[in-house]
């Protein structure tokens, strides 16, 4: 005969075994869809820092023309997101990572042959359909492998892999480019576009989601949760879209060789925060660390703004990192706790739309006020952009419910992402 205590025990163990599974993180899966957003994000580094140079020394345009091919990389993506949270649910998040991974491919190897600055908008076009793609369909893989209460902390881990490749990948850029090969630039960073369809492989083709189907039918095109926490997001974007467009050449008109250290700083920085402290979004409040970062935005840019020295420019990009390190997975936390498990392609879909309305602000419209004026003025646009997602944060943006841990006595869904880590 057994015990009673020794059984109460034995269940208490088996249940704790349990929990810790259910809410496991770190999985096959999760780190699949990390790698391949860190290799696709690399080749977006590479072309970040190589696209101004190339369109500023070889075709002749200034930030105006920097800012348009920011800006229709963006409009591209924006005019896409709407129906990619339905491609998403119909075809799978797989196969829509493996296509925007192609067609970027194919934009960024040609883009090196471009003689005219209409040929870099057609092709930015096309980099921002897939880049649009590839993101969308890997932010919600990420939240439908993310126990409820851990979403923040993963959005925090898959940003480190999506801002990783951006800070890391200029590097690489500038040391191919050297003083001309933007070419084989290009075609070095369509390479790692390339990868990432493959490496893409290691994702399921398919993540089961423990709700039934809609019976409203299809998702909104544009989920409403995800307005307010996407104007701030949008907000924060545009002051980080000021930096990455003008710093490449801004860093050189005050003595520094380039601006991959600068990058490189910004990246440490938000890699650091992003991995040491994931937790701070869902420990601290979402809304106060969303503060925190664009506080530090607006002060990286007015530091840039107010002092043309080279000491300004590495304080402003670590300040930068702090500011883009909490951001996203903050907002992006919000808004999936908001909705149901059926609307949250839909609901990811139209918040990551923010990241290119944002781009578009700093790209088009900062960039013509570095055009007209000056670079610095264009800081301070970017300054005065996050002061006011600020407000927006404070008035408009609603908390998020806290998500409570799973009953002991649920079960992980069958044949899902939880179930095969």
């Amino acid at each position: 005969m057994v015990e009673p205590g020794v059984v109460t025990t034995t269940m208490s163990a088996v249940t704790a075994t349990e929990q810790q599974t259910r809410d496991r993180l770190i999985t096959g899966p999760f780190l699949s869809v990390t790698i391949t957003a860190f290799v696709f994000f690399f080749y977006i580094g590479m072309v970040l820092v190589t696209m101004p140079r190339f369109i500023e020394q070889e075709l002749g345009y200034g930030e105006f023309g920097i800012g348009l091919a920011i800006g229709t990389f963006a409009l591209a993506a924006v005019t896409a997101r709407p129906f990619l949270g339905r491609l998403t649910e119909r075809f799978g998040r797989r196969a829509l990572m493996m296509s925007g991974a192609l067609l970027a491919a194919a934009a960024g190897a040609v883009l090196g042959l471009a003689t005219e600055l209409w040929h870099v908008l057609v092709l930015r076009a096309v980099m921002g359909l897939g880049e649009a793609a590839l993101f969308v369909a890997a932010a919600t893989l990420i939240a439908d492998l993310s126990p409820p209460n851990r979403r923040a902390e993963a959005a925090s881990y898959f940003s480190v892999a999506v801002y990783g490749g951006i800070g890391i990948g200029p590097t690489l850029g500038e040391w191919v480019l050297g003083d001309d090969r933007y070419g084989l630039t290009f075609l070095v960073a369509s390479g790692f576009a390339t990868l990432a369809a493959i490496t893409v492989l290691g994702v399921p083709s398919r993540v089961d989601r423990s709700s039934a189907p809609s019976a409203e039918g299809k998702p909104p095109l544009f989920h409403r949760a995800a307005l307010s926490p996407g104007v701030v997001l949008a907000c924060g974007i545009a002051a980080f879209s000021v930096f990455s467009a003008f710093i490449p050449e801004h860093a050189r008109s005050v003595g520094l060789a380039g601006a991959a250290g600068l990058f490189m700083v910004y990246s440490a920085v938000s890699l650091s925060l992003r991995l040491f402290g994931a937790t701070m979004p869902e420990r601290f409040g979402e809304h106060r660390m969303v503060t925190v970062s664009l506080v530090s935005l607006a002060s990286a840019l007015l530091v840039m703004a107010a002092v043309a020295e080279p000491w300004a420019l590495w304080v402003g990009a670590a300040l930068m990192g702090v500011g883009m390190a909490f951001l996203y997975p903050s907002l992006m936390a919000n808004v999936v706790n908001r909705v149901g498990d059926n609307e949250r392609a839909s609901a990811l879909s139209s918040f990551t739309m923010f990241f290119e309305l944002g781009t578009v602000v700093g790209g088009v419209a900062l960039g013509a006020v570095g055009q007209i004026f000056s670079k610095q003025a264009g800081f301070f646009g970017g300054a005065v952009v996050a002061m006011l997602g600020l407000v927006m944060l404070w008035r408009n943006v609603v908390a998020a419910p806290s998500a409570p841990d799973p009953p002991d006595d649920a079960q992980a869904p069958k044949n899902s992402a939880f179930s095969n880590p």
